[in-house]
């Protein structure tokens, strides 16, 4: 998705001074994914795109603990809603293609780190949250989402950011 596919208004902004807070933020956003959302996750190695997903993951009640799935490409975490948390950073977007990305999303709430290289299909009403480093620990989080789904999202992430002041 490019920013050049939304409207000026289709983006939320939110700050957290510290990792807990950047999880507490995806936690309150985690109250409004359903099965088939798709949570697109950019920013530099280190940015807390895991920690996010963590958040997500304990807002969904899902079980088991979340790290980086780097080289097992994608964990599942089961619960009232099945999270699917990958990480597609030593893939090319073809290879993305074959993982079988868009079942799981069918079963649950598909979180992507280094979701630029996700298939265009599934990004297409994907919510998307790029997370820039502003000190050791205090991070920008900037939400975006082309028409759909993935819009009502940004709404919900709006109230959650708006919610950690």
């Amino acid at each position: 998705m490019n920013r050049a596919d939304l409207a000026p208004d289709a983006g939320a902004r939110g700050r957290t001074a510290s990792p807990d807070e950047t999880e507490r933020l995806a936690e309150r956003l985690a109250a409004s994914l359903r099965a088939g959302d798709v949570v697109v996750l950019r920013g530099p190695l280190g940015a807390g795109k895991t920690r996010f997903a963590a958040g997500i993951a304990r807002g969904l009640g899902a079980a088991g603990r979340v790290k980086s799935p780097t080289f097992t490409l994608v964990h599942e975490h089961p619960g009232p809603v099945p999270l699917f948390h990958a990480d597609l950073y030593r893939l090319e977007p073809a290879d993305a293609e074959r993982l079988g990305l868009e079942e799981m999303a069918e079963r649950g709430v598909l979180v992507v780190e280094w979701g630029e290289r996700l298939p265009p299909a599934l990004r297409a009403e994907a919510i998307e949250v790029a997370i820039a480093i502003d000190s050791e620990t205090a991070r920008t989080l900037e939400a975006s989402a082309a028409p759909g789904r993935g819009r009502a999202l940004v709404e919900a992430f709006r109230a959650a950011a708006g919610d950690a002041r």
